[in-house]
């Protein structure tokens, strides 16, 4: 009953040899919570001949159930009455539609000490005050996303002085301002408490070349940090290289590379994924990680590029213990980083609209017969 807690309080964020038998009995536990909860994931379970005891060692976890994240987009499913539930959000819904992923108050509870823990490892928790500037949403009871729920829980990190938005709530609806987020930004120089930059990079780049349009510039004070979650997304047509964006926020701002931080996560697969300080992203005990075949779905070894599959026993409002993303990506040894962790580290090329997905969904949505979003 307890087996996702005490995987979420594991106090070595990247043994994942260790904290293999606390991950495979909390994900064996999760599947069978789902099994006996959601019919839907029961129908899809059967039809594979899934059951949870077949889950013992790690490369068993390549058997578990894989709902594609465009699955989601298209289905309501959920393991739990509404009631039951401490929250629902949406993904950004970029492209067109948006997935609904229920969060149970065990899952959040779980979440505070893997949030905390790698802050913590990843030198992110201060005691000093900051300002933050988030280049994305204000929240506002009509945005359920998850990207505005996590940039709001990453201004915790240290104690908030003030919070400036670039997308600003009013008349009903959202109003990007760049120049009020520059002007701030030239303001924040001055300040003798750091500043925290909170957003996507596509916002970041878009920000700091308007305050180069403007011609604004800010010696921040010691200790701001940019952190940055997600990818580009719709501006994937835009996109520059990191050490460009490093470059022109250091030019701008006077923040360095070694104070720019990035995350990886889904609303999907909750995970507080850090980049190391080679801007490698290390899995925690927290996730496993499979790479499949694009043709034929098959796990792939070290190094070979195909679909992301993401594995936690996080949630158990939705049934989303295995999640095939529209990712691509590969994994590579720990030891070959030079960070000084030893998890394996996730590489992730871009996003792709492939046919093996759109059929891996309908496939599922064959079995269900109920559950479609309008």
């Amino acid at each position: 009953m307890f087996s996702r807690q005490r995987l979420f309080w594991l106090h070595q964020p990247y043994d994942l040899e260790g904290s293999d038998p606390d991950f495979l009995r909390a994900v064996r536990d999760n599947c069978a919570f789902h099994m006996a909860r959601c019919p839907e994931y029961r129908a899809i379970a059967d039809h594979i001949g899934f059951s949870p005891e077949q889950i013992q060692t790690i490369v068993d976890l390549a058997r578990l159930p894989v709902l594609p994240t465009l699955f989601y987009k298209r289905h309501a499913v959920f393991s739990m009455p509404r009631w039951r539930m401490a929250m629902r959000v949406t993904s950004s819904g970029t492209s067109g539609r948006f997935s609904q992923v229920g969060f149970d108050w065990g899952c959040l509870l779980a979440e505070v000490p893997m949030v905390l823990r790698l802050g913590w490892r990843h030198g992110l928790i201060s005691p000093r005050p900051a300002h933050n500037v988030i280049l994305g949403y204000q929240p506002h009871r009509q945005n359920k996303t998850g990207v505005t729920r996590t940039m709001f829980g990453l201004t915790w990190f240290a104690p908030p002085i003030s919070r400036t938005y670039a997308l600003r709530y009013g008349d009903g609806g959202y109003v990007p301002d760049l120049d009020h987020v520059a002007k701030a930004l030239e303001k924040l120089g001055s300040s003798r408490f750091p500043t925290r930059i909170i957003g996507f990079p596509s916002y970041l780049w878009f920000g700091l070349k308007r305050m180069e349009e403007l011609g604004l510039r800010a010696q921040l004070p010691k200790g701001s940090r940019i952190l940055l979650a997600g990818g580009w997304k719709q501006h994937y047509a835009q996109q520059v290289e990191k050490p460009v964006l490093y470059g022109l926020a250091g030019r701008i701002l006077g923040i360095q590379e070694a104070n720019i931080n990035e995350f990886f996560g889904a609303v999907e697969h909750p995970i507080f994924f850090n980049a190391c300080k080679e801007h490698h992203f290390h899995i925690p005990v927290y996730s496993r990680v499979i790479i499949r075949d694009v043709n034929t779905l098959e796990p792939l070894p070290m190094g070979k590029v195909g679909l992301i599959n993401l594995i936690s026993p996080l949630l158990r409002a939705t049934p989303a213990t295995s999640v095939m993303t529209d990712d691509l990506g590969y994994l590579t040894p720990g030891e070959e980083c030079g960070c000084g962790l030893r998890s394996p580290y996730l590489t992730i090329l871009g996003r792709v609209g492939l046919a093996e997905i759109q059929t891996c969904a309908a496939g599922a949505a064959e079995l269900l017969g109920k559950g479609e979003m309008p």
